[in-house]
């Protein structure tokens, strides 16, 4: 079954991360792609301008009940968690899980709910072990996984978490990440 969605977790040097991972995205990327980087609930805007001069793709915070809209990049907004809900976005504000809000492990495992095998989670460099319990769980719904190279992450405990949970499909630089992204994009558009 094609792939539908990619979510994407990074904390601690995740925004150099991100950026480069979305600069690497075709101009075409067809499917949305969800990103939880973790931020405190103060810290300034301007991290969705940031990212947006770095992609052709639109990036937005969204709303809750918002509709997921294909070849969008959505960040979760700061002291939220976001959760797939359907087709749209929900947004909570439960206690934070593993000191987050937003929450990797939140956001992964809503997305394994609600697309199962058609969910592709990606793994960032990070400082904590938030995210690996929300791979596993796209692992287990059949979905695809992508996992940083540890020795390539600016903080490697987040993606050491992640291979130490469960068997990630790949295990990439962070420049290759983009490039296998479009190739599974492509092969979703053949089939």
């Amino acid at each position: 079954m094609a792939s539908e969605i990619v979510v994407v977790g990074a904390s601690s040097g995740g925004l150099k991360a991100a950026q480069i991972l979305l600069s690497g995205l075709d101009v075409a990327f067809g499917l949305p792609v969800v990103i939880v980087q973790h931020r405190g609930k103060d810290h300034e805007s301007g991290l969705c301008e940031y990212l947006r001069s770095r992609t052709s793709l639109p990036v937005t915070e969204p709303e809750d009940k918002e509709a997921i809209l294909p070849g969008h990049v959505y960040l979760a907004p700061r002291d939220y968690h976001l959760l797939i809900d359907g087709s749209s976005f929900a947004l909570s504000v439960d206690p934070p899980v593993g000191y987050a809000r937003p929450s990797i492990d939140v956001l992964f495992e809503s997305a394994a709910d609600q697309y199962k095998e058609r969910a592709i989670g990606v793994i960032l460099t990070g400082a904590n072990q938030d995210g690996a319990r929300g791979l596993a769980a796209i692992k287990t719904q059949g979905g695809l996984t992508m996992v940083q190279d540890p020795r390539t992450a600016a903080h490697r405990e987040m993606p050491d978490a992640a291979v130490a949970r469960t068997t990630p499909d790949w295990i990439l630089p962070l420049p290759e990440i983009a490039a296998r992204l479009n190739s599974l994009c492509v092969t979703v558009a053949v089939h």
